[in-house]
C-alpha cells in the first residue's frame, strides 16, 4: 500500500490528471496514474517487476486473475528462450569447434608437406653434389654405392633402436617377396652411380627423365595396364627431348649413358614389384618399414659383390690416389659421409612423402625435384649447356609434367 499512496502523491508531476480525467469515474481515474506509472517505470527501469505488480493488483482489485500472476509466466517465457538461445548458441559450439580444428589440421598438413618436399629437394641436391665429387676421384661406384647403403643400415638400425619407427616384424614369404625388390633398388642405385660418375650430373637426370617410358611399358606387360591416348602422347616430348640432349651433350659417353637407361628398368621394375607386393594386406608393410628392410638387404648383396668386382678399395694407396686428385683423405672421407647420409635421407623422405600424397602427386613432385637438381649441378659444377642441349632437356622434362597430368585426369583401363 505503500507504493499505491506514493503513486497517488500530487507532487509527482508526471502523473497529474488532465482535464478530461474529471469526467471519468473514480475507478477510471484512480487506475490511469497507476498505468502511467507502470509505463514509466517499465520504460526507465527504476522500479522493480514486483513493485509494478503491485500496482496492477491495487488498480485492479476486482480481477479475477491478479497481474502479479500473469507476469512472472512472461518472465518465465522470456527466460526459456533466452536458455533456448544459449543451448543453441552452445550446441553450435563443438561444430564451429570442429571446423576449426579441421582447418587448423590442413594448415599443419600443408606446412609438414611443404617442409618435407623443400627437404627432399635440398637433400637430393646435396647428395648429387657430394656423390659426384666422390665418383671423381674415387671411381669405383660399387664401393661407394656399398658404404652409401652401409650408411642407410646404421641409420635405420638407429631409428629402430631409438623407437622413432617400429620394428617390422617379418615372415619368410614377407622376405620371399621383398628379395626381388631388395635386388632392383640394388642395381638401379649402382647403375645410377656408375652413370653419375661417367657424364655430368644433368645429363644423368636429363636420362632418368625416360622413367615414365619404363612404367607404361612394364605396366602394360606385368600388370595388364592400357594406358591412355594422352599417357602415350606425353611420352613423345620425353623421349624427344632426351634423343636432343644425348646428340648434344658434351659429356655423352655410352657407359654413362646405357647405364642411366639401364637405371630406369630396373627401378621402374622396382616399382612394378611393389604394386604386386602390395596387392596382399596381410603381407603388406608400411613404406619406411619396406624402404628399411630393401635398404638393409641391399648393403648386405653389394658389400660383398663390390669387393668382388672392385677389390678391397680403402687401402691408403687409393685413398693417396684420390687426394691427389684434387681431394685430401679428411675431405674424402667428410664428403663420403655426407654423401651417404643425404642418399639415405631424401629417400626415406621420400617415402613419407608418399605415405601423405597420391602417387600422381609424389610423380609431380619428383619431376620438380629432378629440374631443381639439373638446375643446381649445372650452376655448381659450371657445366656447358648448348641451345640444343637446353632445348631437349626442356622438352623431356615438359614431357614428364605432361605424363603426371594425364595420369591424373585418365582412368586405368584393364587389358
Amino acid at each position: 500500500m505503500q507504493s499505491t499512496s506514493l503513486a497517488q502523491s500530487p507532487s509527482t508531476p508526471f502523473l497529474k490528471p488532465r482535464s478530461g480525467d474529471i469526467l471519468r469515474s473514480p475507478s477510471t481515474r484512480d487506475a490511469l496514474p497507476l498505468k502511467l506509472l507502470e509505463r514509466g517505470a517499465r520504460n526507465s527501469g527504476l522500479l522493480p517487476l514486483r513493485t509494478v505488480s503491485l500496482l496492477r493488483s491495487a488498480s485492479r482489485p476486482h480481477a479475477l486473475v491478479p497481474a502479479a500472476a500473469s507476469s512472472p509466466s512472461s518472465s518465465l517465457l522470456f527466460l526459456r528462450r533466452k536458455d533456448d538461445g544459449t543451448k543453441a548458441r552452445a550446441a553450435s559450439a563443438p561444430g564451429i569447434a570442429e571446423d576449426g580444428a579441421t582447418k587448423l589440421g590442413g594448415v599443419t598438413r600443408t606446412l609438414r608437406l611443404v617442409v618435407m618436399f623443400g627437404t627432399w629437394y635440398l637433400l637430393n641436391i646435396y647428395f648429387n653434389i657430394y656423390n659426384k665429387q666422390v665418383l671423381k676421384v674415387y671411381p669405383f661406384p660399387a664401393t661407394v654405392t656399398a658404404f652409401e647403403f652401409g650408411c642407410g643400415t646404421v641409420i635405420i638400425l638407429l631409428m629402430w633402436a631409438s623407437r622413432l619407427h617400429p620394428f617390422p616384424k617379418l615372415t619368410r614369404s614377407q622376405l620371399a617377396l621383398i628379395l626381388p625388390l631388395a635386388v632392383a633398388h640394388t642395381m638401379g642405385n649402382l647403375l645410377t652411380n656408375i652413370s653419375i660418375g661417367r657424364v655430368a650430373v644433368s645429363f644423368t637426370h636429363t636420362i632418368k627423365a625416360m622413367e615414365p617410358f619404363f612404367t607404361v611399358v612394364l605396366a602394360s606387360l606385368f600388370l595388364g595396364e592400357r594406358p591412355s591416348f594422352w599417357v602415350v602422347s606425353s611420352l613423345v616430348p620425353t623421349v624427344c627431348g632426351v634423343a636432343l640432349a644425348s646428340f648434344s651433350e658434351t659429356s655423352f659417353n655410352w657407359i654413362g649413358f646405357s647405364s642411366a637407361m639401364a637405371s630406369n628398368l630396373t627401378n621402374q621394375s622396382r616399382n612394378i614389384f611393389s604394386k604386386k607386393f602390395m596387392v596382399n594386406k596381410e603381407e603388406t608393410l608400411d613404406n619406411i618399414n619396406l624402404f628399411s628392410v630393401m635398404t638393409i638387404m641391399s648393403f648386405m648383396f653389394l658389400a660383398p659383390a663390390a669387393i668382388f668386382m672392385e677389390g678391397f678399395k680403402f687401402t691408403p694407396s687409393y685413398l693417396q690416389s684420390a687426394a691427389s686428385q684434387g681431394l685430401n683423405i679428411k675431405e674424402l672421407c667428410v664428403r663420403s659421409l655426407l654423401a651417404g647420409f643425404c642418399f639415405h635421407s631424401y629417400q626415406q623422405v621420400s617415402y613419407g612423402i608418399l605415405e601423405m600424397v597420391s602417387p600422381v602427386t609424389h610423380s609431380v613432385g619428383n619431376c620438380a625435384k629432378r629440374v631443381v637438381v639439373i638446375i643446381s649441378s649445372v650452376i655448381f659444377f659450371q657445366t656447358p649447356l648448348s641451345p640444343i642441349n637446353s632445348l631437349g632437356t626442356a622438352l623431356a622434362l615438359a614431357g614428364v609434367f605432361l605424363y603426371s597430368n594425364a595420369k591424373r585426369m585418365t582412368p586405368k583401363l584393364k587389358v
